[in-house]
């Protein structure tokens, strides 16, 4: 999309939401797989409510779900195991779109944003991976003390040297891309990121 188309639906700093009324605080989305059920019990029984508690949470403007794609063999036992779970406990942010594999991992949270941002019209979307035990309270204060923030990426900051030699971890493919100081860009951990409303619509816009 056109920097100017961008700009005049409303996607980029300084332009107001096209939707009208109050938004949601928060759409929090959680990282899972097809085999975290246990871990996803893990996070139920810590900072993530259920049931009736989770309703509540929602009436406050926060919502959260568990992300996860489809498997590569759509409709095989995997999906139905999912599909089945989120029948019962209502709290799955299903990413039709996204094949739930390895290799993908790095275009899930794109999936995410805009898939949120169509659901829900919310002031910020948070990404969590799940080894993260989150206090919602604390996040929910931070967020409530920035409504209307435009342009917002917010994170644990880092950079970092960019890996060149293949075959060792974390090797970059494109790592020339980097320039000759071949250093990471300053960007939020993977754990945990939070974009603001605007952004979250320029990614669905150019997904």
């Amino acid at each position: 999309m056109e920097l100017t188309l961008a700009k005049s639906q409303g996607y980029l700093r300084g332009n107001a939401s096209a939707s009208s009324g109050k938004k949601l605080l928060a759409v929090i989305g959680a990282y899972t797989g097809f085999g975290s059920h246990l871990k996803r019990n893990v996070f139920c029984g810590s900072w993530m409510p259920t049931g009736d508690a989770l309703k509540t949470l929602e009436e406050r403007g926060v919502i959260i779900r568990f992300l996860i794609g489809r498997s590569a063999n759509r409709g095989d036992s995997l999906d139905s195991n999912i599909d089945e779970e989120n029948h019962r406990t209502k709290d799955f942010l299903i990413l039709e779109s996204h094949e739930e594999a390895t290799e993908e991992v790095p275009r899930k949270a794109k999936f995410f944003f805009s898939a949120a941002v169509e659901m829900w019209e919310a002031e910020f979307y948070v990404k969590v991976d799940d080894n993260i035990n989150l206090q919602i309270d604390a996040l929910i204060e931070i967020l409530e003390s920035r409504r209307g923030s435009q342009g917002l990426y917010m994170g644990c900051m880092k950079s970092g040297s960019v890996i060149t030699e293949e075959g060792k971890q974390w090797y970059e493919p494109e790592w020339w891309k980097f320039g000759d100081s071949k250093t990471y860009f300053r960007h939020a951990s993977g754990s945990l990121f939070i974009l603001s409303n605007n952004l979250a619509r320029y990614i669905n816009t150019n997904r």
